[in-house]
């Protein structure tokens, strides 16, 4: 099934990781629970790092509830780290968490470990910005047609290849050269 992203990206409202004057932007939708999500969430990072300035990754939460018990508190405290700024921070910690697991109490050693200011965190996640958040995402990849993860768009087209890395990066490169 193609379909098209509804929610272009959006500077003030995604959380973005590489340039804004990147030539082709890559939307993940993604769950904190899923191992698949996992294993892509290192070679995204890399290949931002390595296609100089050509490539800029936003991260959208898709947790997955009826399989994930844990996804949308992991996203919920992905956001409250993001009220502090270190949405990265806290993404890539939970991914490397999640092989462990993420109970409460693991997410939370998640926010020490980053140095967060924990009675904030408490605060934050009391209020409804977090779960706020996370929904709009999900609403907006309803929207789009998503409903597994990872669920990947490349500058706003979904794609529907393989999952491999390799062939991820062809599809941006391609992205690039159609520019």
């Amino acid at each position: 099934m193609r379909s098209d992203l509804i929610d272009p990206v959006n500077e003030q409202v995604d959380h973005l990781r590489g340039p804004a004057s990147a030539t082709v932007s890559l939307v993940e939708y993604g769950d904190f629970e899923c191992p698949f999500t996992r294993a892509l969430a290192r070679p995204l990072q890399r290949m931002v790092e390595t296609l100089d300035g050509r490539m800029r990754l936003a991260f959208r939460h898709f947790p997955l509830r009826a399989i994930h018990p844990q996804a949308q508190a992991a996203s919920e405290m992905a956001e409250a780290a993001a009220l502090q700024g270190r949405f990265w921070e806290m993404h890539d910690a939970l991914f490397r968490q999640q092989l462990h697991g993420l109970l409460d109490a693991d997410l939370r050693r998640c926010a020490d470990a980053l140095g967060l200011d924990a009675g904030r965190v408490e605060t934050d996640l009391a209020t409804d910005l977090p779960a706020a958040r996370v929904q709009r995402d999900v609403e907006g990849g309803l929207r789009g047609g998503v409903s597994g993860t990872p669920t990947l768009f490349v500058d706003g087209v979904r794609y529907t290849g393989e999952h491999r890395p390799s062939a991820i990066r062809a599809a941006i490169l391609e992205a690039v050269e159609r520019r």
